[in-house]
């Protein structure tokens, strides 16, 4: 008896994912040279966006310590104290923000280079894995800005309130506290992400997890004591409550991960019996 003939729908899937790696080494170059030239390209333009627009954007990364100096009824000014310590933030401040504004062009350059050599399901896998690497970064962001930095800069600046010793803010060392937080913040809010890799490659689970929260506590709570800029117990739980909901996050990311690999194996243990 012949062999049946395969729906149309399972071969042309079947297809589209052979055809995935049929690339070669040689177009495997040439294509890895198209997406850098089109990354600096947009690095470039986002450079030259931000740093025309970076002198009106210090007003919105200092308003956290002028609110601060405003509390403790100081004066609300910060200071450079080099010839070239304000051009110097304004270019920094602007390459930063040219780096961000291209970021998303990036990491769709990036995506346009390894599409070509997966599988469709391990596309979608690698797109979602692209966008919730962005959201999680950006809402570590929006947390160290609104949230960490505000209480960070006032135990700082009311510690000393009262005194005879008056703050003369650097603006260079103020820019460097703030980039601090933000990009710590932001790679932290990254452990879903984390605990989503370690899943897949089954190096922990949902139970190990739960199984082993004590410790994860304690070192998030040596984390946080590291990482945190100003010593005062009420920073530093701040800044140990999203990690812990992060991690808890992380545990459902894991149980999902182990419900899809054990789904998975059912319908092949299935596909084979049959």
């Amino acid at each position: 008896m012949a062999d049946p003939v395969p729906p149309t729908d399972n071969l042309a899937t079947t297809t589209e994912d052979e055809l995935g790696g049929r690339m070669s080494f040689f177009d495997h170059l040439v294509d890895l040279r198209k997406r850098l030239i089109n990354s600096a390209i947009a690095i470039a333009i986002g450079a030259a966006v931000g740093l025309s627009v970076s002198k009106r954007f210090i007003v919105f990364i200092t308003q956290p310590m002028l609110d601060a100096l405003h509390a403790s009824h100081l004066d609300e000014s910060l200071y450079y104290t080099s010839p070239a310590g304000y051009v110097s933030m304004v270019i920094n401040l602007g390459l930063y923000i040219g780096v961000a504004l291209a970021m998303p062009f990036v990491l769709y350059q990036i995506w346009l280079f390894v599409a070509p050599g997966l599988f469709k399901h391990e596309r979608k896998a690698v797109a979602g894995f692209i966008v919730s690497s962005m959201f999680l970064f950006i809402c570590g962001l929006v947390f160290g800005y609104y949230v960490m930095l505000p209480q960070t800069l006032k135990f700082l600046i009311g510690f000393a309130t009262g005194g005879p010793i008056k703050p003369l803010i650097s603006i260079n060392e103020y820019f460097d506290l703030t980039l601090l937080v933000l990009l710590g913040l932001g790679l932290i809010f990254e452990m879903p992400v984390l605990i989503f890799i370690l899943s897949l490659f089954g190096i922990v689970t949902p139970q190990f997890l739960i199984k082993n929260f004590r410790y994860a506590l304690v070192i998030i709570t040596i984390v946080a004591a590291v990482v945190t800029p100003s010593p005062d117990a009420t920073t530093m739980i701040i800044f140990m409550a999203p990690m812990i909901l992060l991690y808890f996050i992380g545990v459902w990311v894991s149980y999902l991960v182990l419900r899809s690999k054990n789904k998975k194996e059912k319908l092949e243990n299935a596909g084979g019996a049959a």
